[in-house]
């Protein structure tokens, strides 16, 4: 394929790549959290303790570790520390349930745990269910005395002996699974391979033109297969500083990170930029030390991304990627921003556009995206069916709609099972709600369709107006006649409904099917 880097040699563990890369930079700063620093050479001590700590627990190769940690130094370290081992470290989310939980113990049949402190409880009831297969129980910055037959994580990384080599693992060995965000159904557990994060540094840091001289801070995090690039993958393969929050990231806290530890890269997803643009205590644009920004997760409205580069001079390089790809995979270019656009394809990869007969779509038609790359995961773990639905030989299924532009553009229409047939004709939910957060008093909007007194399919908007607003029927007529000046008649919205906020995954997907259920109960 055209453009594809050098791949890495048939012996290959990704930990220790990484530790090779960083051979002469033990000085230099890793990772910032809000209990301190971490260096380079503490940072490789770390990994080899956790793969010889691991070993000692009769922990083995292949085997899984949960990793349900906040974002802070302990992470790299244990994910990485496990990758060296040839152990599988499963990152999951930090805001599931319990019951979530109790599930991917399960599917994953992970034999260890190892969770931050401010989690307990919830593991605690997760573990109590049973039909698990847990033998260790490692607590990240206990505040107190962990439960009898728990260890304290720092305790056991110190008295650990390093590892004395990397586990003899290739480049398709099982590196690490990543459990998607299962907006419908159980989630399914992503398997990736050594070899996959290497292809998105080696694809993605040229694009972004990432330095060791640059200060990375995502508030995506870790868990999320965004995240696990702009934090890991990427600084840990130029020697770039990166700066770790645990908390949320809110308007607030992101802002406050900006001030005090001045990144000069900042990754977001859309739905943060749009908050961050309507807080009243946003920093000006001589406070902070941006130089460019990054946002994926869903498509980023023109409207935000010229707000955004107006207040700070900054453009933000919007574009598309999948936990199943494990990062971007079409991508506007510093330099080459189209706002309302996902880019062009990443160098190394291939994409298509597809009809519902399987064939090549033309220009200015939408059709499924299809991605053929070479950092796409194995399987989903234990699910036959879902695996060949969408990896499908060397290309791989998104579920997305598209459409290319005659210069090779591509512009997002929105998921494929979200795409509404309106009067016989297609409709983007996501280009209506483009349009909509446009007008002045929208913050957020979401489009779905619902069906008329007739049977027929029309677009319904539910809407989150900026500063607390209430909606009114003028405001409900203000917005129609906004969406009927810019886009065809058959797009606007036939009715709109005003929300406090609007329901999201962890990750801060829009989730549509919450609001197709909400019409559906009323229906009942």
């Amino acid at each position: 394929m055209a453009n594809r880097p050098a791949p890495p040699g048939e012996s290959f563990n990704f930990a220790q790549h990484l530790i090779d890369l960083n051979r002469g930079r033990e000085a230099r700063t890793a990772y910032v959290d809000d209990a301190g620093t971490l260096a380079y050479g503490a940072l490789a001590d770390g990994i080899r303790r956790v793969a010889g700590a691991l070993a000692a627990l009769d922990v083995r190769r292949e085997e899984r570790v949960f990793l349900v940690m906040h974002d802070c130094t302990d992470w790299p370290v244990a994910f990485l520390g496990a990758m060296h081992a040839g152990v599988v470290p499963v990152a999951v989310n930090t805001l599931l349930t319990s019951d979530d939980y109790a599930y991917m113990l399960k599917h994953s049949r992970a034999q260890a745990l190892i969770v931050s402190d401010a989690l307990r409880g919830t593991l605690e009831a997760a573990l109590a269910r049973g039909g698990h297969e847990v033998r260790h129980v490692i607590v990240s910055r206990p505040q107190s005395p962990p439960p009898a037959g728990w260890i304290a994580f720092d305790r056991w990384i110190a008295a650990a002996t390093p590892a004395s080599a990397p586990a003899s693992t290739g480049p398709d060995d099982i590196g690490f699974w990543l459990y998607s965000s299962g907006s419908t159904g159980r989630p399914k557990g992503t398997v990736h391979t050594h070899g996959n994060p290497y292809w998105t540094a080696a694809t993605n840091v040229p694009l972004l033109g990432l330095t060791g001289d640059d200060v990375l801070f995502s508030a995506a995090k870790l868990f999320f297969a965004y995240g696990l690039g702009n934090a890991l993958t990427f600084p840990l393969s130029v020697g770039a500083t990166t700066v770790l929050m645990a908390e949320r990231p809110t308007p607030d806290a992101v802002f406050r990170r900006w001030i005090e530890r001045q990144p000069t890269v900042f990754f977001g997803a859309p739905t943060g930029y749009a908050g961050m643009l309507a807080a009243p205590n946003a920093p000006d644009r001589s406070q902070v030390r941006l130089r460019l920004c990054s946002s994926a997760g869903e498509a980023l409205p023109r409207e935000i991304g010229e707000r955004f580069t107006e207040r700070y001079g900054c453009a933000i390089v919007d574009g598309i990627g999948s936990t199943e790809m494990l990062h971007v995979f079409i991508s506007n270019r510093p330099g080459d921003i189209r706002y309302g656009t996902s880019g062009t394809p990443v160098d190394g990869y291939e994409v298509e556009l597809r009809g519902e007969d399987g064939r090549p779509v033309g220009v200015g038609e939408v059709g499924d995206l299809y991605v053929n790359g070479p950092s796409a995961a194995l399987m989903y773990w234990g699910s036959r069916d879902k695996s060949r639905d969408t990896f499908r030989g060397a290309w791989t299924r998104t579920g997305d709609k598209y459409v290319r532009d005659a210069e090779g553009y591509y512009t997002y229409c929105g998921r494929s099972d979200d795409m509404l047939k309106v009067s016989g004709q297609y409709v983007s939910p996501f280009e209506v709600e483009a349009t909509l957060v446009q007008h002045p008093s929208v913050l957020e909007a979401a489009v779905i369709g619902i069906a008329d007194e007739h049977g027929l399919t029309r677009t319904k908007a539910y809407v989150v107006l900026k500063g607390g607003q209430s909606g009114d029927d003028a405001t409900e007529a203000a917005l129609k006649s906004f969406v009927k000046e810019r886009l065809a008649p058959h797009k606007y919205p036939r009715a709109i409904e005003f929300l406090p906020e609007l329901p999201k995954t962890a990750t801060g997907k829009i989730q549509r099917f919450r609001l197709r259920e909400r019409e559906a109960a009323r229906q009942t």
